[in-house]
């Protein structure tokens, strides 16, 4: 019970990855699988989850109220975290990674494991490009950015085509929700949708199961317990790239 009650943490450094992600190194270190996530709670704003991207560091991006207020804390300035929660991405001996801007977080412990063969990494700038140099250290990293500045012009999704994706034992991808459906769309086209995994985001308020909140149509399965990486066949007719719920549990648009 005791990842389930938040542990006082102290931010050690602050780095700035892009001109919208930082990353908080924790005087903390927490036991992992990568692709789990952590509750982290912003005194005086909110608590929302998080992935781990190392055993003691979150990396973020600027997105909302929460992360809003993330942006100004330094070095001594105190968190909430409780976790690590769900479950995390199955390892395997030939790993196809494939992450779209912060979505390269959780998939950097992932690589540090010596298990991803191949990772695609997309941004819209080269200036937004995640972790370049720290991936290219454990796996081939292959790069598309929307405006060309680095790599193949386009969508990540247009490196997946110079690959034999049938080589792979595990494709694992975490990025905008509307890019992993585009992913999801392509293995399914090859029959492959069994071999993948995917990293969802959505609003949650327990962590743990009990509030219903994070649950995704029609299923019902909860992202922070049953999730939040889940095997692409299961999404093919879910919610996934179509909508989510905000706060209040109304449907919004992806």
């Amino acid at each position: 019970m005791v990842d389930q009650l938040p542990q006082t943490v102290s931010i050690l450094r602050v780095k700035k990855e892009t001109p919208l992600i930082r990353t908080y190194v924790m005087d903390r270190s927490f036991v992992f699988s990568p692709g789990q996530f952590v509750m982290v709670w912003i005194p005086g704003t909110d608590e929302i989850p998080m992935a781990l991207s190392s055993e003691k560091t979150i990396t973020v991006q600027k997105a909302g109220d929460a992360t809003n207020t993330l942006f100004s804390f330094g070095p001594g300035d105190k968190l909430g975290v409780r976790g690590p929660f769900g479950n995390g991405f199955t390892k395997g001996e030939k790993v196809l990674a494939i992450a779209g801007g912060v979505g390269a977080a959780p998939l950097l412990p992932l690589a540090r494991e010596d298990c991803v063969m191949t990772l695609l990494l997309g941004a819209r700038t080269e200036a937004e490009l995640l972790f370049v140099d720290q991936l290219d250290e454990c796996t081939d990293v292959l790069i598309a950015t929307d405006d060309g500045s680095l790599g193949v012009e386009g969508y990540v999704t247009a490196l997946m085509d110079e690959l034999n994706l049938g080589a792979y034992d595990r494709i694992s991808v975490c990025g905008p929700e509307m890019m992993m459906r585009a992913v999801l769309t392509r293995v399914e086209e090859k029959g492959i949708a069994h071999k993948t995994e995917f990293s969802l985001h959505r609003y949650m308020k327990c962590g743990v199961g009990i509030c219903g909140s994070c649950c995704i149509d029609p299923s019902g399965l909860r992202v922070c317990r049953d999730g939040p990486v889940f095997p692409g066949d299961l999404l093919l007719k879910s919610e996934f790239g179509h909508y989510m719920r905000d706060a209040s549990g109304r449907k919004k648009d992806i």
